[in-house]
């Protein structure tokens, strides 16, 4: 019973993931004012949509390895709890709502009122940090643990550990994106690739 649980859980959190992936593309469309009568406009159109795209690409990639790692978690674990669930809500509303800074971080990143598109952006990072933080505490709670074994037990201590890192991070992001939106967003988007890049060559033992 507990197996099935949780395997609903995860099928249900793949659809969300999907879905906030679908939603990312939504604001990608040259703007209805767009006049284009040669095919040197629609070049240019196209280059002013260049950080509507990167945008797009920075929390596609995002989300993808949030889900990668919502999978490997899930794996660790053979039952459930109201705190795991409903701490795994708070991840998921926090990758549901990824569209919005996206489409800030698109419009506004390139203009002198970049700084709130990066510091709402950064938050939601440390939004999704805590999320991580209560889902692995509630995965080692000490008189009902939800892992499979010992080895699952250190991995999750492992990621719990981490979470701590990436809440002080962000929220360090979050802070300096008020004088120095740029940066923080060039950072950001080193962070994010070079984890996608690790991803790619993890090995399961």
């Amino acid at each position: 019973m507990a197996e099935s649980n949780n395997s609903r859980l995860e099928t249900f959190c793949d659809g969300v993931f999907a879905i906030a992936l679908t939603l990312l593309i939504i604001d990608i469309k040259l703007p209805a004012s767009a006049k284009i009568n040669t095919s040197t406009d629609l070049w240019m159109a196209i280059k002013d949509l260049s950080p509507t795209i990167i945008a797009f690409l920075l929390s596609f990639t995002t989300i993808l390895i949030t889900w990668v790692s919502h999978h490997n978690i899930m794996k660790l674990v053979n039952k459930s709890s109201p705190q795991f669930i409903y701490a795994n809500g708070l991840l998921l509303l926090s990758i549901v709502f990824i569209p919005f800074p996206t489409a800030l971080l698109g419009t506004y990143i390139l203009t002198d009122h970049a700084a709130p598109a990066v510091v709402i952006y950064s938050y939601v990072n440390v939004w999704m940090a805590i999320s991580w933080n209560l889902l692995t505490r509630a995965a080692l709670r000490p008189k009902h643990p939800l892992v499979t074994n010992e080895r699952a037990m250190l991995a999750m201590r492992k990621i719990h550990r981490n979470s701590y890192y990436s809440i002080a991070i962000n929220t360090s992001f979050a802070i300096l994106a008020f004088w120095f939106p740029l940066l923080v967003a060039l950072f950001i988007c080193v962070i994010w690739v070079s984890w996608l890049i690790i991803g790619m060559n993890i090995k399961e033992g």
